[in-house]
């Protein structure tokens, strides 16, 4: 379809930091998604956790299954709204780029760690990996990506302001991100995919793990009616096809839900421009207020009866322990880390300096890696 006038085009981009001949065949925003699935940190995510722990069950999402759902979702919604399908694409891919290992999990420890020399944030860690931590080119560090893939990491959330995290202040003073703004439709699209792709996902993923039944999703708004459809049109299915053709029908809704909502919102707005879409003080793609309201129900469940039950505490308090014992390790022999990474080490000036290098290596690791280097070090 044609694009729209508010949609972000590649051929008006505020470019790279570093200057670059173009491609004759890919746009630069599709270089950038190109980019970053090439990227070390991209494929390290298959081996990170998104609710359970890699080595629980090889069925369950990682980060980066979570990460490829949300493209897709993002995908189809761009692509009905008229937005540019690559760079909502680039974004989606890399919003999770700068978790560490263990998820929500390990950052929260991180950051504690890292509190007495900056905080950890793993949005701010996703723009230093494409900024600094990626060095495959002979050109430059990082992935050289246009300043709108950068803008989508840094405020696909929305504007940035207060205190920034030191990794994103950093990017910010070399490329102004004009992070008291929003940023364009398709960064937007891209955050609202986040909360589609696990909102539908992590059910399944807790059903699979025996937290909850399907009887207990029974009274979920949206997650009941499609599991009532779901009967009606299909008496007498199996149980594992039933739950799929329920979840997926939920997954419908929502998407349907974003693409309707939005397109009455930027209808309203009278936006005819990337610009105007992000100094319009809101966001122009939302979920409805009806259904917003039944997705935080859906969430407090997910909250009680995954993240937080009993069996899943107990890992994330095992997990926590491992990022509790690297840190110090690692502080007062950095040189345990690998070769490459001595360079740094050498250079860093105090320990500041030097923690936000430990910190860039032990939120690289994957679970599993995360999991042999404390058995090596600590025995």
């Amino acid at each position: 379809m044609d694009r729209a006038s508010f949609a972000s085009d590649p051929d008006r981009t505020r470019g790279r930091l570093v200057a670059e001949e173009e491609s004759s065949f890919r746009s630069c925003f599709q270089r950038d998604r190109d980019r970053i699935i090439h990227a070390s940190a991209f494929r390290r995510l298959k081996h990170k956790t998104q609710v359970f722990v890699e080595h629980e069950g090889d069925s369950y999402r990682t980060r980066l299954t979570h990460s490829i759902e949300v493209a897709q979702v993002a995908r189809t919604i761009a692509g009905a709204l008229g937005l540019n399908p690559e760079l909502t694409e680039a974004v989606a891919l890399a919003h999770d780029l700068g978790h560490t290992p263990f998820g929500h999990t390990g950052e929260d420890a991180l950051h504690a760690l890292m509190k007495p020399y900056g905080g950890f944030d793993h949005n701010a860690q996703a723009i230093r990996i494409v900024t600094k931590l990626e060095r495959h080119y002979a050109e430059f560090d990082g992935c050289n990506l246009t300043w709108e893939c950068l803008e989508g990491i840094a405020k696909h959330n929305g504007p940035v302001e207060g205190d920034l995290p030191w990794a994103l202040a950093e990017c910010d003073q070399e490329f102004d991100l004009e992070l008291h703004t929003h940023a364009s439709a398709e960064a937007q699209v891209a955050a609202l995919s986040d909360d589609i792709a696990y909102n539908n996902h992590d059910l399944l993923d807790g059903l699979r793990a025996g937290l909850f039944t399907d009887d207990d999703l029974q009274d979920l708004p949206i997650v009941g009616v499609c599991y009532a459809e779901v009967d009606a049109r299909y008496p007498g299915l199996d149980s594992y096809r039933r739950r799929h053709e329920a979840l997926r029908r939920v997954f419908g809704v929502m998407v349907a839900d974003v693409i309707n909502t939005s397109n009455d919102l930027i209808a309203v707005s009278g936006a005819q421009s990337v610009e105007e879409i992000r100094h319009l003080g809101y966001p122009v793609i939302q979920f409805s207020d009806e259904v917003w309201a039944q997705l935080r129900e859906i969430r407090s469940f997910l909250f009680t009866r995954m993240y937080r039950a009993p069996r899943v505490m107990s890992v994330r308090a095992e997990v926590a322990k491992i990022v509790e014992d690297l840190f110090p390790i690692y502080m007062n022999d950095p040189r345990q880390m690998p070769v490459r990474w001595h360079e740094d080490i050498e250079a860093a000036r105090d320990d500041t300096a030097l923690a936000r290098i430990v910190s860039d290596y032990i939120a690289g690791m994957t679970d599993r890696f995360a999991l042999q280097d404390h058995a090596r070090l600590t025995g």
